[in-house]
Formats: structure tokens, sequence, C-alpha cells
């Protein structure tokens, strides 16, 4: 790793002490699909209101090791634990934002927002209120009672977002939840998850190909070698987040980590 990367980061080998206070532990995670090995001895904490990213290169396992964190998909062996208890199918206490929205092309935005809480039993009353706040949150006051096809897909992003808000769940899960919008709606995403972050102060646990995205918004980026996926490192930004977006992009120390993290990446891609 580069010197300046060693300046701008703190940095962790595999199997190095965790920070403390990891709301989701993952230990010796293995998957095999098919006889293929998608991930191999995958040891890692997530700190508790924090934004991780994974990031490596196509394939490496990062989508399929946060499905086995959702409890989407099991894992061929390890384990991961949730607040200290095992994970064995998806709960209350994480929520999923689609890379594709799967939001239901039938129900009004209130609606998909709100259905998470519907299923859980949530009186009427109340979960159209906290519908309408995360609503709120992400920008679309004024689109309640609009339908996903007449939505930009900016839009019904924002509403996959406010979904996940809105049942209060500790872990937040993200599976490249900006890659179908423009470069402009990106950028302006990546500012207001960073406010809503501070606001809600969640754990998140983000998937991207972005260098440049991961260390613009994690405070740590878990760094996947290519197929099957190994924890290669770990980094975390030493970013100065108390200007504005454009001076944050244009600081050296971003600039610098987001080239460094590249020459240790490049050696992943064929």
């Amino acid at each position: 790793m580069g010197a300046a990367l060693a300046q701008a980061t703190t940095s962790r080998e595999p199997g190095a002490p965790a920070p403390a206070q990891a709301v989701v532990q993952v230990r010796g995670i293995h998957k095999t699909y098919d006889n293929v090995e998608a991930l191999r001895g995958i040891d890692l904490d997530f700190p508790r209101g924090a934004l991780t990213s994974l990031l490596g290169p196509s394939g490496c396992g990062k989508t399929t090791l946060l499905k086995i964190i959702a409890g989407l998909i099991p894992a061929t062996s390890g384990e991961v634990r949730v607040n200290g208890k095992a994970v064995t199918e998806p709960g209350p206490e994480r929520a999923f934002v689609f890379q594709d929205f799967a939001l239901m092309p039938w129900a009004t935005v209130k609606r998909n927002v709100a259905f998470g809480l519907e299923l859980r039993g949530v009186p009427e009353r109340e979960r159209h209120e906290t519908a309408r706040r995360y609503i709120g949150e992400v920008g679309l006051t004024g689109f309640e009672e609009r339908y996903p096809h007449e939505l930009s897909g900016g839009m019904r992003q924002r509403v996959g977002l406010a979904r996940a808000l809105a049942v209060d769940a500790d872990v937040l899960l993200l599976d490249e939840p900006f890659s179908a919008v423009d470069e402009q709606t990106r950028r302006k995403f990546q500012e207001d998850l960073l406010r809503l972050r501070e606001r809600e102060r969640k754990t998140f646990i983000f998937v991207t190909h972005s260098i440049e995205e991961a260390v613009y918004l994690s405070d740590q980026i878990v760094m996947l070698s290519r197929r099957p996926g190994r924890l290669s490192r770990i980094v975390e930004p030493k970013i100065d987040r108390s200007g504005t977006p454009d001076e944050i992009r244009r600081d050296p120390r971003y600039l610098d980590t987001v080239e460094d993290i590249w020459q240790v990446l490049r050696e992943f891609v064929e």
C-alpha cells in the first residue's frame, strides 16, 4: 500500500483486532454455488452506527455477502450474528434496499413505503404517519399518491430507501442503490445518504463498484479479492467531511486515498 494511503487512512490486515461495538459479526463465511466457490473464509465486524462499503471486482461476492447478512440466502458454512443473535432468515433488525428498486407497481408511494409496517401489523394511521415522515426525509413530499411508473429512476430509489428507513431497522443493507441513476443524481444521493446517516444513526452496509463513492461515504471500506471473494484489506478513510461536497472531492487526502485503493485493487482486475 502506498505512502499516501498509509497517511490518509487507517488500514487493517485480515485477522487484525476488530472495532468495538460491532452490531454485525461475520465468522468463517463460505459460499459455493453449483461447485463454484463465491466466498472463502470471510471474518468481518461492522461497527454500530458506521457506514461500511464492500468494494472489489465484479463477481467477488459483494452482493452474495450482503444477502447472507440479510438472511436472504444461506451460507455454505460459517455464521452471521446481528446484535448477538445468529441469522437464519430475514429479520426486523435488518432492511434491504435493492438495486432494481423492487417496488410494487400497483401501489402508491405511501403504500410502498408503509408496506413493511403493514406486514408487521402496525395500525393504519401509525404506518401512514411514519410513511409520510420518511417520504419527507428522502425529499418526496407531495408524491405520496403517485405510482412507481410516474416517477423517475432516482425517485423510485428514494422510495426504496424510505421503505427501508420506515421499519426502523438497526442495519440497512444497500446493494448498489445508486447504480441505475445518472451521475448528477448519484452525487445528490450520496450527500443525502450522509445526512440521513447523521440523523438516523443506523448501521449501513453498502455495496458499490465505485472507489470514489466508497471513499466519499464510508467510515470503513472492506476490500475483497476476485472470486472466490476473500478479505483483502480493511481501510478506514480519514477524510475531513466538514467542507462542501466539492471541497471534499478536491481534497488531496480524498484523491490520494482513491488512487491508492485503486493501486491495491487493480491486481484483482482481469
